[in-house]
């Protein structure tokens, strides 16, 4: 009996799923892949991005600062849920770390913080996972966060490479399953032709654009990319999976909203990828993958 196809994805706070590859997870969801989402952190420390909100009527009218952080604390795992079931993830894993805020804030220093997590014990609650779920393909976060350097974030990809490496092997963490080898980590990646792409359409389509000059200089990451799948009929679960974080993301946001679904299959229809580590080979100098599972789909079947 062959195994099923399994492919994981590790992130920070809940919307990070929704922001980084849910057309992708989509995608593999309904070709019969088992998905699997582990969110690090219950997102504690995330501030109401929708400002409609405050609004007279809604949720958060007239609430003080500490009684708005209250009900965000109480909200968001409601609105993780119906992102995970808007992409279809067949199961959601909590590690049960708090967030630890923005860098250099106060928040870094709680004793139940991921940031202050003995990363020892961190990998091992990621390795549990990837063992039950015998995931044959991890994607995180990349060693490359200049733009966004959250501490979460950062420790995502310290513990995520850690449990590639470990999970297979029967000296680590013996308490925690059955050793199981993942055969590819990629990391996430937000392709410069990509926002040149969308920055380009929503100046002809709408007439402005949410990228000013300093976006647009930034460095970018494109010859490393080394898989570029084509998510065109998926977009939706991104669009949908960001309109579930309801207190996280402004729909009037041009940043996430700026092109329908249709008119971003037009522009970019693709999500790119860095493969980081694999055990059945890396692609040819010059081409890319256009399958997270390539040279694993030979063994195993969905």
């Amino acid at each position: 009996m062959k195994e099923r196809l399994c492919l994981l994805t590790v992130h920070a706070h809940p919307d990070d799923e929704a922001s980084k590859g849910a057309p992708t997870m989509a995608m593999y969801k309904a070709e019969g892949v088992h998905t699997v989402l582990v969110c690090c952190t219950g997102g504690e420390e995330g501030d109401l991005q929708n400002p409609a909100l405050r609004e007279p009527g809604q949720a958060f009218h007239g609430l003080t600062v500490e009684e708005e952080k209250q009900r965000l604390a109480e909200l968001r795992p409601g609105e993780l849920a119906k992102s995970a079931e808007i992409i279809g993830f067949d199961e959601v894993v909590m590690m049960g770390y708090r967030d630890s805020g923005m860098v250099d804030t106060d928040p870094n220093g709680h004793p139940e913080s991921f940031h202050q997590a003995p990363i020892d014990e961190a990998v091992g609650r990621l390795v549990a996972v990837i063992r039950s779920q015998r995931a044959n393909v991890i994607i995180t976060y990349g060693d490359d966060q200049r733009g966004y350097p959250h501490p979460d974030h950062l420790k995502v990809h310290d513990i995520s490479v850690l449990a590639w490496e470990r999970a297979g092997d029967p000296a680590w963490y013996p308490e925690h399953g059955e050793p199981y080898q993942p055969q590819k980590l990629y990391y996430t990646v937000w392709a410069k032709a990509r926002l040149t792409a969308i920055h380009e359409a929503m100046i002809e389509l709408r007439g402005e654009s949410p990228y000013d000059q300093e976006w647009l200089d930034r460095p970018g990451q494109d010859l490393r990319i080394t898989t570029r799948l084509d998510v065109g009929n998926f977009l939706w679960a991104r669009s949908g999976a960001l309109r579930a974080h309801a207190t996280q993301v402004d729909p009037t946001e041009p940043w996430w909203f700026g092109l329908t679904d249709e008119e971003l299959s037009e522009v970019y229809p693709w999500e790119d990828w860095i493969l980081a580590r694999s055990l059945v080979g890396m692609p040819a100098e010059g081409e890319l993958e256009t399958d997270l599972f390539a040279g694993i789909r030979t063994s195993v079947s969905p």
